[in-house]
């Protein structure tokens, strides 16, 4: 079995081949099992990684978003099968692109609706589009169109980019591929329309409050920004240097700053707390938030064959908002069966395992986010502790 040094060295070796610094904090049934930090939060300044260190979530942010998805279902608020267009008007109807025998092609209305279900396992039929970058992908290139306004504009709500985005034609019908993207951004729009508020309020009600989690958020407060760990790039040399600052300026308060729904950032005892309550059946620290069937649903696979093809990870399938493990061997995991979590464009990675109890929680900042090579490495070590 893996010790605690082992992991000590495991993250010291991430360090000494250039990483500028991580943190990981591994838990069983309210249990730490291993907490480290490691490297510097800043090169220049030589600031250590602490415990306070916070870091971009980027994509982990769907975990929080998907979570309180489920715990609005849970409380009746919608049905899965619902169409997202009786929370988001403009969304009733869709259309989408299909291609012609002779190569040209056409825009349909689509057969079907898109559901509460497609948006939760990404199975709307949209990518993301955040740049005008040329593009060959016929889709993006429509997205471009309905956003071009916005960005004219510079800064938008999030009802504004779902308006937008509502006239911009279905890469494919929905529900019948999976389709990492806009799915993210409908889920965001229909919390928002269900409370009746801005969904990081929404968030911050049904989640960070009642979790402890007073270092995650989407906006600075206090001094969030100074604890906030650099972002670093690799360049052409393979030397570190400063990522783009544009990152960060979501962070910033002020309607002038807004681009829809901006990622959140957290540290690993923040975020830990949310990975245990869904390990232990939707219960942390005595507060319990979910039933453990609904944290089951949260994570079953829901991709058939055909759409298994689509996902590109080996040995998972997708549940909502979550990649869930379906087979040990393909994927050359040490985990159990059904275990999940899913992974930030920077670098974090988070696993949550009902059947041992145990939550896994990493982070580092840094384009490209290494995932291939670190997560993995993490991921088998943390589970030799057992």
């Amino acid at each position: 079995m893996a010790t605690v040094k082992d992991i000590d060295r495991l993250l010291e070796s991430f360090v000494e081949k250039g990483l500028p610094g991580c943190s990981l904090k591994v838990m069983q049934r309210g249990t730490t099992l291993y907490e480290g930090y490691f490297g510097v939060a800043d090169r220049d300044t030589k600031a250590p990684v602490t415990k306070d260190s916070l870091f971009r979530l980027a994509s982990m942010s769907k975990i929080p978003l998907y979570t309180a998805m489920m715990m609005l279902y849970e409380r009746g608020k919608f049905l899965l099968s619902d169409p997202i267009g009786n929370y988001l008007p403009e969304w009733k109807t869709s259309k989408k692109y299909v291609r012609q025998p002779n190569g040209y092609v056409k825009i349909l209305p689509t057969e079907n609706v898109i559901t509460i279900r497609d948006t939760l396992s990404m199975k709307c039929g949209l990518p993301y589009c955040n740049s005008a970058a040329p593009t060959e992908d016929i889709t993006l290139r429509g997205m471009q169109d309905c956003m071009k306004p916005l960005w004219e504009k510079g800064h938008y709500t999030l009802q504004e980019q779902l308006s937008a985005i509502s006239q911009a034609p279905l890469a494919c019908e929905p529900g019948s591929h999976w389709m990492y993207g806009f799915s993210s951004e409908l889920a965001a729009g229909i919390i928002e329309k269900v409370c009746d508020k801005p969904v990081n309020d929404a968030l911050k009600e049904l989640l960070f409050d009642p979790l402890g989690m007073k270092n995650t958020a989407a906006l600075f407060f206090g001094d969030a920004k100074e604890r906030m760990v650099s972002l670093y790039a690799l360049n052409e040399k393979g030397e570190y240097v400063p990522g783009p600052a544009f990152f960060d300026k979501k962070h910033l308060p002020g309607v002038e700053n807004e681009a829809g729904w901006a990622r959140l950032f957290s540290n690993v005892e923040d975020y830990s707390h949310l990975m245990q309550m869904l390990a232990c059946g939707g219960e942390y620290d005595g507060v319990r938030l979910m039933s453990a069937g609904t944290v089951d649903l949260m994570r079953a696979n829901g991709l058939d064959e055909i759409q298994l093809k689509d996902f590109p990870e080996a040995g998972y399938g997708y549940g909502y908002g979550v990649r869930t493990l379906i087979d040990r061997a393909a994927g050359n995991l040490n985990g159990s069966f059904g275990s999940f979590g899913w992974t930030g464009g920077f670098g974090t990675w988070c696993e949550a395992d009902p059947e041992e109890g145990l939550s896994i929680v990493y982070m580092h900042n840094l384009i490209p986010n290494g995932e291939l090579y670190y997560h993995p490495r993490v991921r088998t070590i943390s589970y030799g502790l057992l």
